[in-house]
């Protein structure tokens, strides 16, 4: 019968491939251009503009994925009149504004109105669009006709709108509590759901859901609102400004500008297929485009993370005060906050502190390792806590050193406990993907969103993409179940 120190040595003599450097080395590799090429700097006339992309008819979506809508093509005709180029980054109207303050942008265009409270932030253009605020209900609520109607209810607004700003104005001579949304598409669900009696929204808007049939209809008259403007950050790219207020003049001189505003507010209404098989076949694309960002960011990050895991879960577990203090801050730190403040702060925070721009991509994988790492770190520390304590008594009493009998003795058995916690995280790690849309990431959650924004059918969409989810999702758990066992065998 063989000893235990028999079977120790052996441990220890097994050569082994040094996996963590391995996979650093590829890591840093797959990651490294990304991060080299998001902090080169816009050069001459190239410029970085944020935008909302879903705020149609301003900006949305087509069916092949193109940003389309007033400014986009506004943009792309004042561009091409002034010589500059451009490349649009559609993330959301508040992480649009968060982008210019914060250096990642040099110019934003979102149907944003002029007000005195953001030009302390701003400069803005001269004004593109007029514009006005109506109210709306579901086609099918008679009961609300009028302001009075609201007492007691609840109102639907998006965040830094006319309608927002017109709807606080108001709601305490009629009575009424304000719910505030993101994107337009949420707060007309809100609406649908039966959980807020109507929306505010800028008329454009509204006209053009109502011809798509969003299944909503005006109650009010249009009151007169704020004027839309281009923007940049205060005392910063006048060139910029001063190229769109130029080619803005010559359109409008031209007649240019009359004709990209009829092209939208005016357009005809949508004949397309909104059926669940009509939606598919339309919107498969672009589903297959969101659904493979949303593997790569998954499977990137989790292998970032695994080696974080590995580093900081040794250095939980370790005799040294010092390594075990910064593997117990790291993990607090992110295992202590949450993924979307996280993430703000990656991709707006740290580059406007440290004046560089980073990618939405580059950031959303940072956030995601650093987030899972420290959750991977508590399984590591986790799995080898799980070992008898014996073991390593065992080595060392052989003249076999610590960090040996840590790699041959003790991890190789932790990993064996590890395994169906590292399943769980991967899954976890592909649902929290949904949540770097908030930094304009075009993943499968937020393609949904573009989608839903230009045809409105929300229950049909979130519907074919909580399938999807479920069907990738399942197929992952049952293959690494299967690895799983076939590891434990």
């Amino acid at each position: 019968m063989r000893s235990r120190s028999d079977r120790l040595l052996r441990l220890v003599r097994r050569p082994r491939v040094p996996a963590v450097i391995a996979a650093l080395t590829l890591l840093v590799t797959l990651v490294a251009p990304g991060l080299a090429g998001a902090q080169e700097p816009a050069p001459g006339n190239n410029y970085t503009i944020a935008t909302d992309i879903t705020f149609a008819p301003f900006e949305f979506q087509d069916e092949s994925g193109k940003l389309v809508g007033i400014d986009m093509d506004l943009l792309a005709a004042i561009a091409e009149d002034q010589g500059f180029t451009y490349q649009v980054n559609a993330v959301g109207f508040d992480a649009a504004l968060q982008a210019v303050t914060g250096g990642q942008a040099n110019g934003m265009i979102a149907g944003m109105s002029i007000t005195d409270a953001r030009k302390a932030t701003f400069d803005f253009s001269d004004p593109y669009f007029e514009s006005g605020v109506q109210m709306g209900v579901l086609e099918s609520n008679d009961s609300v006709t009028s302001y009075e109607d609201l007492r007691g209810k609840s109102v639907a607004v998006k965040n830094g709108t006319e309608g927002a700003t017109y709807a606080e104005s108001i709601k305490d001579q009629y009575g009424f509590t304000t719910k505030y949304f993101a994107d337009s598409s949420s707060m007309f669900d809100e609406v649908r759901t039966g959980n807020s009696a109507a929306v505010f929204e800028d008329y454009p808007v509204l006209a053009y859901g109502i011809k798509q049939g969003n299944g909503f209809k005006t109650v009010t008259d249009k009151v007169p609102g704020a004027s839309y403007g281009f923007a940049v950050a205060k005392g910063q790219n006048a060139q910029l400004l001063q190229e769109f207020n130029t080619g803005l003049a010559n359109l409008k001189a031209s007649g240019q500008y009359d004709e990209i505003l009829d092209t939208y507010l005016n357009s005809d209404a949508s004949d397309d297929d909104n059926s669940i098989l009509g939606l598919i076949k339309s919107t498969y694309p672009l589903l297959l485009e969101g659904l493979w960002l949303t593997i790569v960011l998954t499977v990137v990050s989790i292998a970032i993370a695994l080696v974080l895991g590995a580093i900081f879960g040794l250095f939980r577990v370790s005799t040294n005060i010092v390594l075990r203090g910064i593997g117990t801050t790291y993990v607090d730190v992110f295992r202590g906050t949450p993924l979307l403040v996280q993430a703000f702060f990656i991709y707006f925070g740290i580059p406007a502190a440290l004046d560089f721009q980073m990618s939405a991509f580059t950031a959303g994988i940072i956030t995601l390792s650093l987030n899972a790492g420290a959750y991977m770190a508590e399984i590591v520390r986790g799995g080898i806590l799980s070992v008898d304590k014996g073991q390593m008594e065992a080595s060392r009493s052989l003249g076999i050193s610590y960090l040996k009998s840590m790699q041959k003795v003790v991890m190789p058995q932790a990993v064996r406990t590890m395994i169906p916690s590292y399943i769980n995280q991967f899954v976890i790690t592909l649902k929290d993907t949904s949540i770097l849309s908030v930094i304009g990431l075009a993943e499968l959650t937020q393609t949904g969103r573009i989608i839903i924004a230009r045809n409105f059918q929300s229950f049909n969409m979130w519907l074919i993409i909580g399938v999807m989810y479920f069907i990738i999702i399942m197929a992952l758990t049952k293959l690494s179940n299967r690895l799983e066992k076939r590891i434990n065998k």
